[in-house]
């Protein structure tokens, strides 16, 4: 029989850390097949602070440097000025991203620094005990919000990350992906692909945001996680490219 799959060898052989329905050991899978694809897997320093992203130090077989929580942009920008020629490959979550560190990500992306930043997005903080991101929707429960999140409240609105970064002159590339169908996962691999390659060629900063599931902290199942992503969260966060090429790509939807 032909081989059509096997484990990507960037990945120990160990059963993976993540909770059942997670989409992270997905994110992970693609992100490591892109870069073994590109030939950088030994020239790559993958960085991820505090979070659920921190567990991928236990298996991916990767320099790997661990910033404070929310610093991942400005740690990596060090980085790369020293070492221009690594492959030096963010992965950060809504909660990181967008809320501590979101000074750190809107400056690097306007500086144009030339790195790949994989942004999680699955609307909660899932290591410290599922309360309310900045992208958590307007109406979905959180143990910070249990009646669910409200403007009216003062708990203001998901922030929408591609759609405020690709104004930024130095932002060659933003696109919003997910991983809750298989063609979905296809085209979140191309667009990491994208990613990296456009690093690779020195044309700047590159964002992959990707709506995943958590299931644990949203109270639901695997699948119902997975119905969630298609009937709410796409509503409100529309996939696709909004910046390519350096050029912004006008959007009806928004």
């Amino acid at each position: 029989m032909k081989k059509v799959y096997e484990r990507n060898n960037i990945a120990f052989d160990m059963p993976s850390p993540y909770c059942p329905g997670c989409g992270h050991g997905v994110i992970h899978r693609l992100v490591i097949d892109a870069i073994k694809e590109a030939g950088q897997e030994d020239n790559t320093i993958f960085m991820a602070p505090v979070g659920c992203s921190i567990l991928a130090y236990t298996y991916l077989d990767l320099d790997i440097c661990q910033p404070a929580h929310g610093r991942t942009p400005a740690a990596a920008t060090g980085i790369k000025r020293a070492l221009p020629d690594s492959l030096v490959v963010l992965y950060q979550g809504d909660g990181d991203l967008a809320a501590i560190g979101t000074a750190e990500i809107i400056h690097a992306a306007n500086r144009g620094e030339n790195i790949t930043a994989i942004f999680v997005n699955n609307a909660i903080y899932g290591m410290t005990g599922g309360q309310m991101a900045p992208t958590t929707l307007k109406g979905q429960k959180a143990t910070t919000c249990p009646f669910g999140r409200s403007p009216e409240d003062g708990q203001g609105y998901p922030i929408r990350v591609c759609e405020l970064l690709q104004s930024l002159g130095g932002v060659t590339y933003a696109a919003r992906t997910s991983v809750h169908t298989a063609p979905n996962v296809l085209k979140t691999k191309k667009a990491i692909q994208t990613g990296i390659e456009n690093q690779m060629e020195k044309k700047g900063f590159s964002i992959i945001e990707i709506l995943s599931a958590c299931p644990v902290n949203w109270g639901l199942s695997p699948q119902k996680s997975n119905e969630f992503i298609a009937n709410e969260m796409i509503g409100y966060f529309p996939l696709g490219d909004f910046k390519k090429d350096g050029k912004i790509i006008q959007r009806s939807d928004h």
